[in-house]
This record gives structure tokens, sequence and C-alpha cells, in this order.
């Protein structure tokens, strides 16, 4: 059996990923594919991992999560997304890291079904904008008492996904960034689906349509009406041409206002984010989706 963690990261998609896959929740089932409602399995993943301390789990402990997840079906692959798998968003950056503790949560993870094929998925985020969207999603009402244990300038995501690489080895772990997601929505569906590059899946529009004026989104439909796309390349040239001339103002970039959080700072982080993605591109086991 494979299992796939899609571990967030928290503030990016907002579940939307998994509400699209669930449109093909049916034609997957059919597959041998599950992806089940998160309602049925957060709590319990979280629980059962918590109970487990890393060890692995018994094969009782196995029927009864996967009963609960997918009752009594034949399961060959089984995706679950919970932003929270790794930890709270309050931790999620802490001194210089990002996910300072993910090895541990991936061990536990993997502890729930110890004889499965894990992959791990992670939707990453320049930190110039995760680390106030964490703020805003948080209890804190100061920003200055929030930020007072990180270290903005030294976060990089290759250093999270090195970690849980070596910790992990034989697990694939698939990234990107949450900024190219309306462009990559469609592969991020297969990939996650396991169903390879031409399966064809409902709502690989999806972001992009929340994203596009009402003008757009008609004249985007008229297009792709008259003219199908042959190609994944193809739809993207077409779905960027749209996304530059209609994208709702605001929805791709974020303005902020925080004490100490200035442009200068943020497109200094922005750089050395996109400089780190270069990095990525050469980490071992580690696959980056790009347009």
């Amino acid at each position: 059996m494979q299992v796939v963690y899609h571990l967030g990261a928290p503030c990016t998609d907002a579940d939307q990923l998994i509400m699209s896959l669930l449109k093909n929740r049916l034609r997957l089932a059919q597959a041998g594919i599950f992806v089940p409602v998160p309602g049925r399995y957060r709590a319990v993943i979280r629980d059962t991992a918590r109970a487990l301390k890393g060890q692995p789990a018994g094969k009782e402990v196995q029927e009864a999560l996967l009963d609960a997840i997918v009752d009594d079906a034949q399961v060959d692959r089984l995706v679950l997304s919970d932003p929270r798998f790794v930890c709270i968003n309050r931790l999620v950056v802490q001194g210089a890291q990002i996910w300072p503790m993910i090895e541990r949560a991936a061990t536990g993870l993997r502890a729930l079904f110890p004889e499965a094929h894990v992959e791990f998925f992670i939707g990453m985020r320049d930190p110039a904008t995760l680390i106030p969207a964490l703020f805003k999603a948080s209890r804190f009402s100061d920003f200055a008492e929030f930020t007072e244990n990180m270290q903005p300038h030294a976060v990089a995501w290759s250093e999270t996904l090195r970690r849980l690489q070596l910790a992990h080895p034989d697990c694939r772990i698939t990234a990107w960034c949450n900024e190219d997601t309306p462009l990559l929505w469609g592969e991020i569906l297969r990939e996650l689906a396991g169903v390879g590059p031409e399966g064809e899946l409902d709502g690989i529009n999806d972001l992009a349509v929340s994203i596009m004026e009402e003008e757009g989104l008609k004249r985007m439909g008229q297009w792709f009406g008259q003219n199908p796309p042959k190609t994944e390349a193809q739809r993207r040239r077409a779905l960027t041409a749209f996304l530059e001339r209609y994208a709702k103002a605001g929805e791709i970039e974020e303005t902020l206002n925080l004490p100490g959080w200035d442009e200068a700072l943020m497109a200094e982080m922005s750089q050395s984010y996109d400089q780190d993605m270069e990095v990525i591109a050469r980490l071992p086991g580690v696959t980056l989706l790009v347009p």
C-alpha cells in the first residue's frame, strides 16, 4: 500500500488542494486510490501517532485505522492531507528553521503504516509572507512577540527538506512553491493521486478560477472550448496569459503592514527564497515541481 501525506505547509492552499482532489473521489476509488474527507482521519491520525510515540503500529491498530478512514475498502493508495501533520502554526518557524521537528513528525506518520510505501508532499511558501500569515492565523496580537525567537533571514526550505530526506531516505518527497500553484494545480493533483501526467481529473483549474475576474473566466472558458490544449505546457501558457490580464487585484500579490517587516526586508527574503529553489532542485530524493 502507498500512503501519501500532504503536509501543507500551513497558510498555503487552505485545504483547496484536497477539496479539488475530492471531486474525483469516486472515480479514483475504482482504481484503489482513496481520498477520504479530512474529517474522517485528522483527529484519529493525530491521536494514534501521539499514542504510538514513533513505535510501529501493530496489525490490529493498522486495521482499526483503515476501518476508521476508508471502512473495509481495498486500498492501493491512500492520500491524506493536514497542514498540522507536523505541528501547530505557532511552532512552524523556530530560530533559523522551518519545522524543526519534521523528522520526528515524519517518523510518527510512517509508524502508522510501517510496511507502506510513504510519500511526502510539501507546498512551500516564501518566508517573507509565510511568517506574517502564520502570525495572522495565530492568537498573538504583537508581531514582535510572535517573532522574538525567529531568525527570518536564516530560514531556508532546503534545510528543512534536507533534514527530512536524510531522516527518511526511502520516502519520495515532492515539493513546489505555493506562489506557482495556479499553474501547477493540475500536476500537483495528478502527483498526489498517482495517476500520471495523462490522467484526467476534475478541478485542475480550481485555484485559477478562484483568483480570476468573472470576465477572464468567461473568456478563458470560451478559449479553451475553441482551442482544447493538447499538452499541459499549452494549458499553462494559456492560463498564464489569462492570469496576467484578469487576476483579481490583491489575490496574487499580498500587501503587509507589520512593524519591522518592510519592503526591503521582504525583498531580501524573497530573493533568498528564489535562490533556495536552485538548491532544492539539486537535492537528492526531492522532486521540485516547477511551471
